[in-house]
């Protein structure tokens, strides 16, 4: 097949050559004739061949390059199969089923599939396509996913996306349907999800790892877990065998997620749950209430003109955890903001630790986990950051 081409301006390849997936439209030289969504060969002022990738022609991403080769590359539905079936190897090496059978299967860049998520629930594969690219091969990753064994694909559009372009495509299900919840297992934490109307791809997995850790220090702990959502931090609490566990967040349906999940461990005696604005609950409550804080926000950071209002935040967010902490607790604290790197992050938190006049060290740095890979030479795709730390 003869693909058409981009051309890139004199010296602009450097970040091509260094596998850098992303052409940004100031680097392009000539534009191809080509549709939306269309793949295409990127080469250099030289005409010299560096790879192929999904043509966007009116994003300020102009091609997502998911292949880097000088050569001739047949791509095709065993391509893409192949891909697939590869990125699923990886992760039936890190889990027993029995123990955690809700992961991610295609982390986007991080499994060289620009443009798509792929979260697994039991049966379940929910598919979150975000450029017109992976809308267009769709069908080919549908039956690649029926192969892998999965009969239940949900397709969930994704709204709001900022550095990825949108795709105008109704939710629905593919092939057959699964009746909603479903209960799934994450390190024996068992948790209700339903797909179609959670947020995300229907819960929050990038956190697991996460939710492990502060389990191991949970124990005869009281807990704040802050813009809790469905519980995530909260469950892993409770089974660890905490003392009490408060849940907060401004959504009654995310309380109400949050109750019907605490109820499937039968904990509710140590559990409380307020409807409320984090910032004002802890703004209102006494200190030294809580041995251990969460402070898990959604993104504030949605763009890059948005960070210098992000930044104040996190910074009025962390100092409310450092004021209301008890002395030898544990804050964890993360950011989701792909606008905001970790050094960024951790000079914030620095800041507002240094106003709480408190000696604080960081037990542990906190990424995504294993499922969410991150490609070395993409390091946008390092979105979660997060500090365990300990507040004399």
């Amino acid at each position: 097949m003869n693909y058409k081409k981009i051309i890139l301006k004199s010296s602009r390849e450097r970040s091509l050559i260094g596998r850098h997936p992303w052409v940004f439209s100031g680097a392009v030289k000539d534009l191809p004739l080509a549709e939306n969504g269309e793949i295409v060969e990127v080469r250099t002022n030289h005409n010299e061949l560096l790879g192929y990738g999904f043509f966007s022609p009116n994003s300020q991403i102009t091609c997502r390059v998911f292949e880097f080769n000088d050569e001739y590359v047949r791509i095709d539905e065993a391509y893409w199969h192949k891909k697939l079936k590869n990125a699923f190897q990886l992760r039936k090496a890190l889990f027993n089923d029995a123990e955690t059978n809700c992961y991610r299967l295609l982390h986007a860049e991080g499994d060289f599939f620009p443009g798509i998520i792929v979260d697994v629930y039991g049966p379940i594969a929910v598919v979150q396509l975000l450029v017109k690219g992976m809308e267009n091969i769709s069908s080919i990753i549908y039956t690649g996913l029926n192969q892998l064994g999965f009969k239940h694909i949900y397709l969930k559009t994704k709204q709001n996306t900022q550095l990825l372009e949108q795709v105008e495509q109704a939710s629905r299900w593919i092939g057959e349907i699964h009746p909603m919840p479903i209960i799934v297992m994450e390190h024996g934490v068992p948790f209700s999800v339903n797909v179609e109307s959670g947020q995300k791809t229907g819960f929050f997995l990038d956190q697991r790892e996460n939710r492990k850790i502060l389990g191991d220090w949970a124990k005869n702990k009281q807990v704040l877990n802050t813009f809790s959502y469905s519980g995530g931090f909260s469950l892993y609490a409770l089974q660890a065998g905490a003392r009490l566990v408060h849940s907060v967040d401004s959504s009654k349906d995310a309380i109400a997620l949050c109750d019907a999940n605490v109820a499937l461990i039968e904990k509710e005696a140590k559990h409380a749950s307020f409807t409320e604005d984090c910032f004002d609950y802890l703004k209102r409550i006494d200190a030294n209430t809580y041995d251990i804080i969460i402070l898990d926000p959604p993104a504030f950071a949605k763009n890059a003109r948005s960070v210098d209002n992000a930044s104040r935040g996190y910074k009025n967010l962390n100092a409310l955890g450092f004021q209301k902490i008890r002395p030898g607790g544990i804050i964890f604290t993360f950011s989701c903001s792909q606008h905001i790197d970790k050094d960024l992050f951790r000079k914030i938190v620095f800041s507002a630790a240094a106003e709480s006049k408190r000696n604080v060290r960081i037990l542990k740095q906190l990424s995504q986990p294993e499922d969410h890979p991150i490609n070395i030479y993409h390091p946008e795709g390092e979105y979660l950051k997060g500090l365990m730390m300990v507040v004399d």
